[in-house]
């Protein structure tokens, strides 16, 4: 499969990846905000903000599940704007309950539930509206571009977000995040076009069957349920280090705040760079050596976390493996991401994309859990090392065969969905 880079991907994609970068920068402006919210302002025990970062999502992952089957179903851009809409005014509740005196911790747990159901829904409806919007040897460059906002975002938007609450407040930030969701309900209302023709009526019950369904295709396929086991470790278990190197880095070893952000900010330039190769890497080596090569090299560096002394070493050795770490992930998201599409049916796509972000929510959740009580027993470094130990195993889940596409589902599925001048070839920049 030839991929042209410098084509371009149509007017409609522009104003999905311009609605997503918005709403990825406003949250990465945004990111951490309810924590510091409950601390700063609430005065919150750490009690209540592990509540706050753990439950919160977890329950929303709950509320989300029987979103799949209802959505799946419907046409995909009025549920994003929707979901959109809802975020901007559950957020947009906390600087009002501020302003008035009238915050509370029910209510920033509330926010974060709504938030992340919200986002689960979201996520389902894109990918499934991404795969009828453009074509299918362009979905693993347009998947490397929303991977580039990604990283881009969480290098810039953490620092500037610290900033702007040290000038303006800790509500700014939340404010931001709020008003970046709106826009990007904007900026979905500018695509064109019919839009999708869901196979079944909306006015259809769910059955409670289908809730499941997402989970049957991802694990009766061998492909799929071979990359879902793997990404279930991996993330599981590098999202699991982050809170136990913050205590070593912070606590242990002496390094200051600005060291700590330094050492996690510096490293997302690399998204950048992976996100930007992923294409050409596949052109060159083709789609399956990528996700065994790069599948196994993201998970090799994880170890080298437990080996972090103090100063200027450690603090270079951090930022290598962090660096490390993310140019593999931002390599092989995209061709992670683009393989599930091409080989799930159009009418599970929203059930399948919900039911894989709910597992991977309740993986990072469980081994977090399981890492903090490690590192209660022992330590964080050790509780570091035993995960760096573990993930090494997880290439072993990774697919050992290639199988082929479901190439005439997208044909089908972008005929009915876009005018005949989308389907066909696209006019250059």
């Amino acid at each position: 499969m030839e991929l042209v880079h410098g084509r371009s991907l149509g007017r409609q994609f522009g104003w999905l990846w311009a609605s997503y970068a918005v709403s990825a920068y406003g949250s990465g402006l945004g990111f951490g905000a309810l924590p510091l919210i409950a601390v700063l302002v609430l005065d919150a025990s750490p009690v209540q903000v592990s509540t706050l970062s753990a439950v919160g999502p977890a329950v929303g992952a709950l509320v989300a599940l029987p979103l799949g089957p209802w959505l799946e179903f419907r046409r995909k851009r009025p549920v994003m704007i929707t979901m959109d809409l809802a975020r901007f005014a559950v957020m947009m509740t906390i600087p009002v309950a501020y302003a008035f005196g009238r915050l509370s911790f029910v209510q920033l747990l509330v926010v974060s539930v709504v938030v992340a159901a919200a986002k689960i829904a979201f996520g389902a409806a894109s990918g499934a509206y991404l795969k009828a919007l453009v074509r299918q040897d362009d979905l693993l460059v347009a998947n490397a571009r929303f991977e580039s906002t990604n990283w881009s975002s969480i290098a810039v938007g953490p620092p500037l977000g610290g900033a702007a609450i040290g000038l303006f407040g800790p509500v700014i930030t939340v404010m931001v995040d709020a008003l970046s969701y709106l826009l990007s309900a904007l900026g979905l209302t500018m695509i064109c076009g019919r839009g999708e023709h869901p196979d079944r009526t909306a006015k259809r019950q769910v059955r409670a069957g289908e809730l499941l369904d997402g989970w049957r295709h991802i694990l009766s396929h061998s492909g799929l349920r071979s990359l879902y086991l793997n990404q279930l470790l991996v993330s599981g278990l590098i999202m699991a280090t982050e809170p136990l190197l913050a205590v070593l880095l912070l606590r242990q070893l002496g390094f200051s705040p600005w060291q700590y952000g330094l050492a996690f900010a510096a490293p997302c330039l690399g998204g950048l760079i992976g996100s930007r190769l992923a294409s050409r890497v596949v052109t060159r080596y083709g789609r399956y050596r990528i996700l065994r090569i790069v599948g196994t090299l993201r998970a090799v560096w994880l170890i080298g976390l437990a080996f972090v002394q103090p100063g200027v070493v450690g603090l270079a050795t951090v930022i290598v493996v962090e660096l490390a770490i993310i140019v593999s992930m931002s390599i092989y998201t995209p061709v992670l991401a683009t393989y599930r599409l091409e080989h799930t049916p159009n009418e599970r796509i929203a059930r399948t994309l919900m039911a894989w972000s709910i597992s991977n929510s309740a993986a990072i959740a469980v081994l977090s859990a399981l890492g903090g009580l490690l590192a209660a027993a022992t330590s964080p470094r050790t509780a570091i090392a035993v995960a760096g130990l573990l993930i090494l195993a997880s290439p072993l889940l990774l697919p050992r065969r290639q199988d082929p596409p479901l190439t005439s589902d997208f044909a089908v599925s972008t005929a009915r969905v876009l005018p005949p001048a989308a389907v066909g070839p696209q006019q250059s920049k």
